[in-house]
Order: C-alpha cells, then structure tokens, then sequence
C-alpha cells in the first residue's frame, strides 16, 4: 500500500498484477513443494522446465546404462579370455559408452541392431522392460506438464489492459470511482466479471488492529445486469455512497488516505472456453479526482469503429459545472501532479 510519509508506494499487488508478497521463514517448504511436484514443475520458468526435460531423458539413459554396464560385468561379459559357450548379456557391449548407447537405443527405439539383448539373460531382459516403462512414465509427466503451461491462460490475460489510473467523477447523478478495461485481442471475453478488493488497516470493535483488511468493491456498468463481453474498451464505475468501503473519500483527504484497490477481471475465452484471470492494483496517487476518461472509440469513414489505444489512459476535467465548482483546488493541484 502507499506510505505517503516515506515517498514509497508498498503495494500487495503490482501494476501488471504479479503478487508482491514474499513467503519467508515457512519450515519444510521444500518437503510442502515436492509433496505438490504436479503444481511445482507447471509454475517451473521455462528456463528450468527445458533444463528439466533435457535432464530426464539424459539421466535416464544413463543410469539404464550403468546398470547395463554392470549386469554385463556380473554376467563376466568383460574378461579377458570366454569361453567357447559364453552368451554375452547384451551383445556388442564392452564399455560404459557402449551401455550408454544401448540404453539410448532401446529408450527412442532407434533399434539398430548392433547392441542387442540376448535370451539367455532373464535380468537384462527385465531391466530393459522396467526402463521402458518407467521411462515412459516420466516422459508422459514431463510432456503433460510442457502442455499444461502451454495451455494455461496466464499469456491470454496479459492481453487485458487495464487504465493506469482511476477516476472519480460523477456519473448518472452520482459520485463515482472509475476504471478502464480492454481486451487486446480480436478474440472474445465472455462472461466478464469485474470485482474489486479494498486493502486497508482496520481496528475492529475490540480494539484488535489488522494490517491489511479486505472489504468487497462491487463495479458496475450501464449496459445491463448481464456479464459483457471485451469487444470495445469498457468503463466500470463503484458508486461512492455510504455503502461504500471508501464512503467518506473526498478531495482534500485522498492523498492522506492509506488503500490499495485490487481490480480483478475474470472472463471466458470464447476460442477455447477456459477461464482467465487478470488484475491490476491503485494506490491513492493513482486515483484521479475531478477527471473522466477521454473518449476512446471513433468512427472511421469506411463505416467502422476505431478504438484509439492513444487515448486509453488519457483523461480530461470533468464536464460537471457543479462537480468542478466543488473541487476548483483539488483539480489544479491535481494537474501540477501529473506534470511533476
């Protein structure tokens, strides 16, 4: 949240949505991380998930390989002299890099048919089919996870672009908070749901006080009581009356005020029917008073509609005489903030 005092703006949540938390001091988090290895290896950065898959299939091919190596050495496929009727356990195999090869081999099925397995070897034989399929499992878990993250719709919500700021302004006779929503994408949102989360201190009746209390901000839109969908730029507004969690916010407090609005957008994408999630955050430098947006949305002559991303974040005073009139000061200060 912001600390107006020390200059610094301490935020839960970041502008591009990213938690800010930090998780320290937990015993055992890696026993916690392992015991989950599914969710740890999707949320891997690719970096350590390529590193991952590439390790896999090296290590397993050559841990089959050394136990290969030493099936053969036990058989006495190494030595010096063999007798006439000696059956080599993998045939063509006389060093390490030999059963590294073989092992190779049989994992891809490359099958060339140089280094092979004989019959009169029943643990060679056994090790091989345990290696295909322990292998096979490992592959499958390494895959599924590649495709999960490939899959999921965090890439898809970094293409819903929220305004850099906030504005309140009146709207429909009443005072109200608001922000700017945009799909970046030709591709639909269906079934978009805007919720906001009012981070603050409270001290309770009992006099306990919490750091960071969490009331519910509920934004609307004059369109209907339907979900909409992200097909042009939409404005969502919160009615700032005595329901509100900010009720009480004027003009002249907002600056001393300690919040951070967490915006949360949740939709459906319409190609693929799953459900993305992306969010923003405001902190009272970033709440605009006596401002509303600038028209985002043209008409070209070829009878279509341009949304103008130039005009995204930009806003302009209030066109409410009496609105202005109240707050002639707050706006002047207001534009000497954004110039500094």
């Amino acid at each position: 949240m912001a600390t107006t005092k020390a200059e610094v703006q301490r935020r839960i949540v970041s502008k591009d949505g990213h938690n800010n938390v930090r998780i320290d001091n937990v015993e055992g988090m890696v026993k916690l991380y392992l015991h989950d290895i599914w969710t740890t290896v999707v949320d891997m950065k690719w970096r350590y998930k390529l590193t991952l898959f590439a390790s896999t299939f090296v290590m397993t091919w050559f841990i089959f390989g050394v136990i290969f190596y030493f099936i053969a050495m036990g058989n006495g496929d190494f030595e010096p002299v063999l007798n006439a009727n000696h059956t080599a356990c993998v045939v063509n195999v006389e060093t390490l890099t030999g059963a590294f090869l073989f092992s190779l081999e049989s994992q891809t099925t490359i099958g060339y048919g140089f280094r092979y397995i004989s019959e009169e070897c029943p643990l060679a034989i056994f090790t091989l089919v345990a290696q295909l399929v322990i292998t096979g499992l490992a592959e499958i878990f390494v895959t599924g996870a590649f495709l999960a993250k490939l899959a999921r719709p965090k890439k898809r919500a970094e293409t819903i672009k929220f305004s850099q700021s906030a504005v309140v302004c009146r709207h429909r006779g009443k005072l109200c908070l608001m922000v700017r929503v945009a799909n970046m994408r030709k591709s639909l949102l269906i079934q978009c749901q805007l919720t906001g989360k009012l981070l603050h201190s409270n001290v309770t009746e009992e006099g306990e006080k919490t750091q960071i209390h969490q009331s519910s901000v509920d934004f609307f839109m004059d369109s209907s009581g339907e979900c909409p969908f992200l097909i042009l730029p939409l404005a969502f507004y919160h009615v700032l009356d005595e329901h509100s969690p900010l009720a009480g916010l004027t003009a002249q407090n907002l600056r001393t005020r300690d919040f951070e609005l967490l915006v949360t957008l949740n939709a459906t994408m319409e190609s693929t029917a799953a459900t993305c999630q992306s969010r923003t955050s405001y902190v009272p430098q970033e709440v605009l008073w006596g401002y509303e947006f600038k028209p985002v949305l043209f008409s070209s002559t070829g009878g279509r509609y341009v949304a103008d991303f130039n005009f995204f974040d930009k806003v302009q005073a209030s066109s409410d005489v009496a609105f202005l009139s109240n707050n002639a000061e707050k706006l002047k200060l207001e534009e000497e903030f954004k110039k500094d």
